[in-house]
């Protein structure tokens, strides 16, 4: 029998590696625009930028190069990168809509004006109560309110300091894919005669065209 019989092999010297090839496997601290982007597009769900720099073992100052770079090669696809405070995920481009519309066999969701006035609070005031959106508008805002929850258009951020501890609302992903934003700092400067129907007190100053624009031209029922 040969010395060498039995002996384990030494997969070392051979070149032998188990499973994938290690090259081909991304080094911890790392994060290409590629691999971002293939994160994004199987995510469930929105992912906040240290969700990502702690799968890519990166800091956060790289996962936003990273974002930049992705925003700018989307820039003219079908897809866009949504971002909204700390999350971010992807969506279609708002130009093929009408399309991917037909393709899924939905229907746009059209807005009565009262929620899109709603929402326009919403968009330019958040975090907002719903006593808030009611003292701006006047009227009892709960169906519209709850309306814009289902859609998904609104989204509950918390809970306000003030005594019996109201809840919060701002704008959803849901709102920005369906008005072709890629993050809030894309609304349209408030024209001051909205911002003060709009808006109370020293945001109408603040703000300053039109809230009916960002949200605008979609009609009938909430």
């Amino acid at each position: 029998m040969s010395d060498l019989d039995g002996a384990p092999a030494d997969d070392g010297a051979a070149g032998v590696t188990d499973g994938p090839n290690r090259g081909d496997v991304p080094r911890p601290g790392e994060l290409t625009e590629a691999q971002l982007e293939a994160v994004l597009f199987v995510a469930e769900k929105p992912l906040s930028r240290r969700e990502i720099a702690a799968l890519a073992g990166v800091d956060r100052a790289t996962v936003d190069e990273r974002l930049g770079d992705l925003e700018v090669s989307l820039g003219a696809r079908g897809i866009r990168l949504v971002i909204a405070g700390e999350r971010v995920e992807l969506a279609t481009a708002p130009d093929a809509g009408p399309l991917v519309a037909r393709f899924v066999g939905a229907e746009a969701v059209r807005l009565s004006p009262a929620a899109l006035e709603t929402l326009a609070i919403v968009a330019y005031r958040q975090p907002v109560t719903k006593a808030a959106i009611e003292r701006i508008r006047g009227v009892d805002s709960d169906y519209t309110v709850r309306a814009l929850l289902h859609r998904r258009l609104i989204a509950e951020q918390g809970r306000s300091e003030a005594p019996g501890r109201p809840i919060l609302y701002g704008t959803g992903f849901e709102f920005l894919e369906r008005f072709g934003l890629t993050s809030l700092d894309d609304l349209p400067p408030l024209d001051l005669d909205v911002a003060a129907r709009l808006l109370d007190g020293d945001a109408a100053e603040a703000l300053a065209p039109s809230a009916a624009t960002a949200a605008g031209q979609q009609d009938p029922e909430a």
